[in-house]
């Protein structure tokens, strides 16, 4: 029985690869419809034949390996399960304690090692691939002890995270799901305003940024947008990355500006300005509390499922799997598979939420800064910049992408340039 599931899944894995292969390098187009041809919106106008090129390539490999690393974490999960792994790492971690305190981070630890030794393939593809394209420019070693930092924090919080799961489902049988969704908001944001203080810097150092003249305009725009903010913070990132990006995170006293020095350096002070005007405009819109409140509603959504799938998951393969209960930590890569499969499923309508807070900053700092000749100029660099791909297919814009296209949001800037010279 387990020989011919396995032999089904890697099949089913196979088909799905060849075709998202197919759909890819063959099906898939990339190009610029007929009636944009010519327009600030076609690529032809800012890149080179090279660069139309490299980016149609990187697009397409970039997004293959995507679409195939979210079955092969199913399948990973299946293994652990099917194989019995998961009651081996969990009584490996009880055979040297039977304390929660101390079972839970190395249950977590193993699970966690066997899955990035498995994903590490896929992750050294992906690195590769941005290396040779031209925009990772981080050192292997750097690269490493970035990974390194991601898996240990990822450790931590996932077994405070299990720990306290597993004893609210073996506390509360019938209303877990409650419990922990009832624990969740006071985490989320406990998180989000520890994120640029604690976590952010574990990756990289921030200073104050180096050109004081447009750190001032940048704080007079703050002031308009009533964000409380008095310096804005830059990131060396042109050590690890070709690519741009500005961002406003945190709540409370921990709210940051932040700059990455290549956004600086490779745009005109005017488009750093419409960038930095986009973010702020998430802020002033208040979508940072959008974001909470949204993954508030699908963690209540997601949990509950979870509770009314994984109890069905036990009863029928468990004894399989050698797994007693929902309770019993072993359990935990079936509620990883889940979440996993659940977020998969959802994930176009949460991209479709995400890219209307995307146009209304957008709207946003097109009104602040009223320069759409800066705001096209900084999007065509970034399009230039990260090889991104201006009109992609569909399944990668529905499946994929949090922003508008390129396309779409270039379109917007010359429809709105027209109107303002009409008007």
């Amino acid at each position: 029985m387990m020989k011919k599931r396995i032999t089904w899944i890697i099949l089913g894995f196979s088909i799905y690869a060849l075709f998202m292969g197919l759909y890819l390098f063959s099906w898939a187009d990339f190009g610029v419809p007929e009636a944009y041809k010519g327009t600030a919106a076609d690529p032809a106008t800012f890149m080179t034949e090279r660069e139309l090129q490299l980016s149609e390539e990187y697009s397409r490999y970039r997004n293959f390996l995507s679409f195939i690393a979210i079955p092969f974490e199913w399948i990973i999960y299946l293994g652990v399960l099917g194989f019995g792994l998961s009651k081996v790492f969990k009584q490996f971690s009880e055979g040297i304690s039977k304390k929660k305190i101390v079972v839970v981070p190395l249950y977590i630890l193993l699970l966690t090692a066997f899955t990035w030794v498995l994903t590490f393939p896929l992750q050294y593809w992906a690195r590769s691939l941005s290396v040779k394209y031209g925009i990772n420019t981080q050192s292997f070693s750097g690269w490493m002890k970035d990974e390194m930092v991601s898996f240990w924090i990822n450790v931590g919080l996932t077994s405070l995270v299990i720990g306290v799961l597993y004893a609210l489902i073996k506390r509360f049988k019938k209303k877990w799901w409650l419990a922990a969704w009832g624990l969740m908001i006071p985490y989320l944001a406990f998180m989000m305003y520890i994120q640029p203080v604690v976590i952010d810097p574990l990756y990289n150092d921030f200073t104050s940024l180096s050109d004081k003249e447009l750190e001032e305009q940048i704080l007079d725009m703050a002031e308009t947008a009533d964000i409380p903010a008095n310096r804005v913070f830059e990131v060396n990132m042109s050590e690890k990355t070709n690519a741009m990006n500005a961002y406003v995170s945190g709540i409370g006293s921990n709210l940051r500006i932040v700059l990455w020095d290549t956004t600086m350096n490779k745009l005109d002070d005017d488009e750093v300005l419409f960038i930095m005007a986009h973010e702020m405009g998430h802020y002033v819109m208040n979508h940072l509390y959008g974001n909470l409140i949204g993954a508030l509603g699908t963690s209540l959504i997601g949990l509950y499922l979870a509770y009314r799938l994984l109890g069905g998951m036990i009863r029928k393969w468990g004894k399989s799997w050698g797994i007693s209960s929902e309770a019993d930590l072993a359990s935990l890569p079936a509620l990883f598979l889940l979440f996993s499969v659940m977020s998969f499923v959802a994930s176009p309508v949460e991209l479709a939420i995400s890219r209307h807070a995307e146009v209304q900053a957008d709207e946003y700092a097109i009104e602040m800064t009223e320069d759409v000749d800066a705001a096209v100029g900084s999007f065509q660099t970034l399009t230039v910049n990260s090889l991104n791909e201006v009109n992609p297919p569909f399944l990668v814009k529905y499946l994929k992408y949090g922003h508008p296209t390129m396309m779409e949001r270039l379109i917007m800037l010359n429809d709105y340039k027209k109107n303002t010279q009409a008007e």
